[in-house]
């Protein structure tokens, strides 16, 4: 293992929380605000590792777990991540499968710390998050089986490296299609509009939040540091498999991609200036649309 391949991880790592705060930074220009520094989501992290956790009387040991679980699960599904042509840490055949698995893991825990607070109002967004990851998980799966068609190898690494040996133009509409799909999964699996809406407390539209209302210091720290790394994670898959990314050498490539990333991130802080968070029965038919995406992939792929 060479210690190239660690840069893709080291650099979610410190990057990750940045995307947050462009998002913030975007949204308060369309409000016509100032707004909170880029950085200022690193300040919240650094505030909370300060400050002490509070237990309620009702939760157990799974609800303490849960945190570094969630951000243990995250760091270990990045570092499968490459970046702008450099490889991830990991790579082997079907590591896409232990991707699912980990992020499947990650939403389990965290719906397993809400459930066990005894609270209904927690277990409300429990079990919002457990009903839209039945459309959200094969949408990736199928995402994911799609670019392995690119490469014998089946893992990540060698498949946004085959994907773009032929770049003809059933190849890039394959592959724009697989962007359109992780876009759209992106926002549902880090919460954001027209998901959910992270800066309200409202009942009625609350998923992710809802979830970490007991968390608080540490606990919750390594929770929003988990989210960020996860929105890092599919910004950096889209970007990655972005065919225009295919003619730039390096090191322009990654710079390139590092661009994507916060490209990708500008829109989302538009997407969140302009549209308001879907009525809930309406989720799954956004959801429904990012499956549609990948499986109208997978079926050209199998024609074509």
């Amino acid at each position: 293992m060479e210690l190239l391949n660690f840069i893709p991880l080291l650099l979610a790592l410190v990057f990750a929380p940045l995307l947050e705060g462009l998002i913030r930074k975007t949204k308060a220009i369309f409000a016509g605000r100032k707004g909170f520094p880029l950085l200022q989501a690193y300040r919240d992290l650094f505030k909370l590792l300060k400050k002490g956790a509070v237990y309620s009387d009702t939760v157990t040991a799974v609800f303490k777990l849960t945190p570094a679980v969630q951000l243990s699960v995250m760091m270990m599904a990045a570092a499968f991540l490459p970046f702008g042509g450099l490889p991830g840490v990991f790579s082997f055949g079907g590591d896409f499968i232990v991707i699912i698995f980990l992020m499947g893991l990650s939403r389990f825990f965290l719906v397993l710390g809400a459930m066990d607070t005894g609270s209904s109002f927690e277990g409300m967004g429990a079990n919002r998050e457990a009903f839209f990851s039945i459309l959200i998980e094969p949408a990736l799966l199928l995402g994911f089986a799609v670019l392995t068609g690119f490469s014998t190898e089946a893992s990540l690494n060698s498949v946004i490296r085959n994907a773009f040996q032929s770049l003809s133009f059933e190849n890039i509409t394959l592959l724009l299609l697989v962007c359109a799909s992780f876009l759209i999964l992106a926002l549902a699996e880090n919460s954001r509009v027209p998901f959910d809406d992270p800066t309200t407390h409202l009942e009625l539209t609350m998923i992710h939040e809802v979830m970490i209302l007991d968390n608080s210091g540490p606990d919750l720290a390594m929770i929003e540091y988990g989210a960020s790394l996860k929105l890092w994670f599919f910004f950096t898959l889209i970007a990655d498999i972005f065919p225009a990314l295919h003619y730039i050498t390096q090191p322009f490539r990654a710079v390139l991609t590092f661009a994507v990333i916060l490209l990708l991130s500008v829109l989302a802080g538009v997407v969140e200036s302009v549209m308001a968070r879907l009525r809930l029965m309406r989720i799954p038919q956004l959801l429904s649309t990012a499956l549609a995406f990948s499986l109208v992939a997978i079926l050209l792929k199998s024609i074509l």
